[in-house]
């Protein structure tokens, strides 16, 4: 699909490009989940899950800018899998401003059960790039979503993290 707006070809591109990005992206997703990988979890809380799996116990803040979720999300997200017992909460003793989230070790099971076929399926679907294909995508999927992070104004967020 292609963007129906008529104006200078610089928008035109960037338009078509978006779009193209954005279907792929969606497209990709949507089969990835067709392998059922996690079918009792969210995106977001097995995302969760993995992040801790990965990078061991970290703030809600932390998990916030990792998963690119905000807040309000991130906290409901949490709340569930911990009523779920796969995570914990407790307050970091060197600052008891924040809270630290750690997996449990049903968490930790759990994660460690499902990454290996979650890695496979997402193997599967990027393997119609080729390794230089997928390494030059990185780079540009890198490069775009760093964006204009050096010429960023007073106040403006922070770049999130790629």
């Amino acid at each position: 699909m292609t963007t129906h707006y008529v104006g200078s070809p610089e928008e035109v591109l960037a338009l078509d490009t978006f779009i193209k990005l954005t279907r792929a992206q969606n497209s990709l997703a949507a089969r990835v989940a067709q392998h059922g990988t996690h079918p009792a979890l969210s995106i977001s809380q097995f995302g969760t899950l993995e992040t801790l799996y990965h990078l061991g116990a970290m703030s809600q803040t932390e998990i916030c800018g990792k998963l690119l979720k905000s807040g309000g999300n991130t906290t409901l997200v949490i709340d569930n899998l911990e009523k779920r017992g796969l995570v914990q909460r407790c307050r970091d003793p060197r600052d008891r401003r924040v809270v630290m989230v750690a997996l449990t070790e049903e968490g930790h099971a759990l994660i460690q059960a499902l990454f290996p076929a979650h890695a496979a399926a997402i193997v599967a679907e990027m393997g119609v790039l080729t390794a230089e294909e997928q390494r030059q995508l990185g780079e540009l999927c890198k490069k775009l979503g760093k964006g204009g992070c050096g010429a960023i104004s007073a106040g403006s967020a922070p770049c999130p993290a790629i």
